[in-house]
């Protein structure tokens, strides 16, 4: 077993052994784990997982971790504490993943990834594709589907405590999606130049607010693109960046980041995930250059 392989393994199985499962997620556990094991193509495997809807947030932190292992230079001095970081993040996505899906559509979900033939009820074969339908997947769908009117939307949320059971969970996802319309149509008002400074510091607000709150319940990638969105807010405001297409483009890209993650939607989010993180890398590059 290569490295690569058997780090992502033996960090799954740690993060497995902090949560209380049944035999059946146990086993569900165990079927992933393999899964990685006899993988001809751990990077492939992961790509086509980002675009599973049951390991598509998952699969995320995964490719974080192959990245960690694959592209930087590894400080062997510091490994185990980077290993015990990686499994202790792993744990909220897998208990989530675990929580949200029944065993049978995890276990099916795991025989396509390996590309085997999975049959319904009926005996009737599945399609193993986990190519992108022609349905309406684009970003306005994801942003609108199932989000409040924007003058709905008026105070930060309130804080979710951590260690969330499943009514939990809900009111935290609710909590998240409340404002994305709300933003979004922020937006659409800053590319036609109809800027309000107070619209601005009142969602950028919101955004830090409930960015905070899923760092605290160790949602990294939501919490992020919450904190790259309420500093671009404020950077307007201040005139630091203007509101271009580019800019727009990449604020939109995080909340479909946010809006694919929290509703496990089946959409690969790499070249949304990968304009969202390259614009944060830009802002913080900025605020460093103000800090000086």
């Amino acid at each position: 077993m290569d490295l690569v392989k058997q780090y992502i393994v033996q960090s799954l199985a740690a993060a497995s052994n902090n949560l209380r499962l049944t035999s059946y997620q146990l086993e569900v556990v165990a079927m992933l784990r393999e899964a990685i094991i006899n993988s001809d193509d751990v990077a492939e495997d992961i790509t086509k997982m980002k675009k599973m809807t049951q390991f598509s947030t998952l699969a995320i932190r995964l490719n974080e971790i192959y990245n960690y292992l694959t592209q930087e230079r590894i400080d062997f001095l510091k490994f185990s504490d980077k290993f015990k970081e990686h499994s202790q993040y792993l744990i909220n996505d897998l208990n989530h993943l675990l929580e949200t899906d029944n065993t049978v559509g995890l276990k099916n979900a795991i025989r396509k990834l390996k590309g085997e033939v999975v049959y319904d009820e009926n005996g009737q074969s599945e399609e193993i594709s986990v190519e992108l339908s022609n349905n309406k997947t684009d970003s306005d769908q994801l942003i609108v589907d199932k989000t409040v009117e924007p003058e709905q939307e008026t105070e930060p949320a309130e804080t979710v405590e951590n260690g969330m059971d499943e009514e939990a969970m809900k009111s935290f996802e609710a909590m998240i999606l409340k404002p994305i319309k709300a933003v979004d149509t922020l937006l659409h008002k800053l590319a036609s130049d109809d800027i309000n400074y107070e619209d601005l510091s009142r969602f950028a607000e919101i955004m830090s607010v409930n960015g905070e709150i899923a760092e605290k319940n160790g949602f990294e990638i939501i919490s992020n693109m919450h904190k790259i969105i309420s500093r671009a807010l404020v950077l307007i405001k201040s005139r630091d960046i203007m509101p271009g297409k580019d800019v727009i483009e990449a604020m939109r890209a995080c909340l479909i980041v946010i809006v694919a993650v929290v509703k496990g939607k089946d959409v690969d989010i790499t070249k949304y995930l990968n304009k969202a993180e390259d614009f944060g890398r830009e802002i913080n590059a900025l605020n460093k250059r103000e800090e000086v």
